[in-house]
């Protein structure tokens, strides 16, 4: 599958047996806001979804609660046990969707990268653009049949904070221009990482949620200080949700060698021992 997929697709296909569906939707408070800053809209999913749709919570389901940053990929164990329990298998075709314009979907997508299964895209655009073209919705669940998940993690798609501060590649931070020159932070200390350049998540995408088109991206990224030829690209945010965003974005583009940092922002200002800019 191609790493988006269009709401015309979603419907036509949206009886194949070998399809599941995740609705991942949810939002985040601005940084600053009082915590809790994350949530996810499962009261919204029972009320209505997209037919045979599953529910992942992008807060807790995908997430490793013993990491400090909590908002890191769950480890593979806990990870396969989800997607299992899914319904989904090396065979399954998965498409997921948000209501935030592709961002915890793009989570949902690398995550499963990440743990070997390539057959999985997004929805481009998101739940809006599905309810405002008339397509089909329900509160019926869907009935699912476990079957067997086995993670693979691919080191090639993740780094770390040491493998980040050891880095020769570009650095793309997709935060808030108000985040990257530190007037809001989410962790104790503001500013970005030296050497990052600052690539908005906003800037990626289109009015009506989806991405903009390849040609489109490859001028914003150029723009903001990344070649299209460069050897290697390692995005950021703060957790690595829109992060994950960042690199759809990048690999629609054409930059196929992209890496996510996982820990990101949270991780990287509460290390007092990391330097800032």
């Amino acid at each position: 599958m191609q790493d988006l997929v269009t709401t015309d697709w979603l419907y036509e296909h949206l009886n194949d047996e070998n399809l599941r569906i995740i609705d991942i939707r949810g939002h985040v408070l601005p940084a600053s806001e009082p915590h809790p800053h994350y949530f996810s809209h499962h009261a919204e999913y029972l009320q209505s979804h997209i037919p045979g749709a599953v529910f992942v919570d992008w807060v807790t389901d995908i997430t490793n609660p013993q990491s400090p940053n909590a908002s890191q990929i769950a480890p593979p164990e806990a990870y396969a046990a989800l997607m299992s329990k899914l319904g989904i298998d090396k065979d399954t075709m998965v498409v997921a969707y948000d209501d935030a314009s592709g961002m915890f979907a793009a989570r949902m997508w690398w995550s499963l990268l990440y743990y070997g299964h390539e057959n999985v895209a997004v929805m481009d655009g998101d739940w809006h653009k599905w309810v405002a073209e008339g397509r089909p919705t329900t509160a019926d669940l869907p009935q699912i049949e476990p079957k067997t998940f086995i993670a693979q993690p691919n080191p090639t798609l993740r780094r770390t904070i040491d493998e980040v501060a050891q880095t020769s590649a570009i650095l793309m931070d997709v935060r808030t221009p108000d985040e990257f020159n530190g007037k809001a932070s989410r962790a104790k200390r503001a500013g970005h990482i030296p050497g990052a350049v600052n690539i908005p998540r906003g800037g990626l995408i289109n009015a009506d949620g989806t991405l903009r088109a390849p040609l489109e991206l490859k001028d914003a990224i150029a723009q903001g200080g990344i070649q299209l030829d460069a050897p290697e690209v390692v995005v950021y945010c703060n957790g690595g949700v829109s992060a994950s965003y960042g690199m759809l974005a990048l690999r629609a583009a054409g930059l196929k060698n992209v890496a996510v940092y996982d820990g990101s922002w949270k991780e990287w200002g509460n290390d007092p021992d990391r330097p800032i800019s």
